[in-house]
């Protein structure tokens, strides 16, 4: 690839994040950020999919597909691509999601 202006501002930022996510403070903070969202989408999903009844069984189909997707992923592959931090970051949200949607059908059931 061409060295150019816009390939090497690319190439230092992701190094400059890569150096910065090295600490293990951080990527912690980070993985901790993607459950909480994970736990806002949830809500977020099952609160839109609750308003057009008809959406429901696909909403529920979608969300199983990614979240075995997301498995496959996050613990069927190599070790370095399970310790991979977007690997990580996916299953993050993945566990805040179904946590989310456990909630809000325990609200729904009392």
């Amino acid at each position: 690839m061409q060295n150019t202006r816009l390939s090497t501002l690319f190439d230092t930022i992701t190094d400059r994040l890569g150096g910065w996510l090295r600490n293990p403070w951080r990527r912690l903070s980070v993985l901790i950020i993607s459950l909480l969202f994970g736990n806002f989408l949830g809500t977020a999903v099952s609160t839109v999919s609750g308003q057009q009844a008809d959406l429901d069984i696909l909403v529920a189909a979608i969300l199983v597909a990614l979240t075995e997707l997301i498995n496959r992923f996050a613990y069927g592959g190599r070790p370095e691509t399970r310790r991979s931090l977007p690997v990580q970051l996916l299953n993050g949200l993945k566990l805040g999601l179904t946590y989310s949607l456990f909630v809000e059908a325990f609200k729904l059931g009392s």
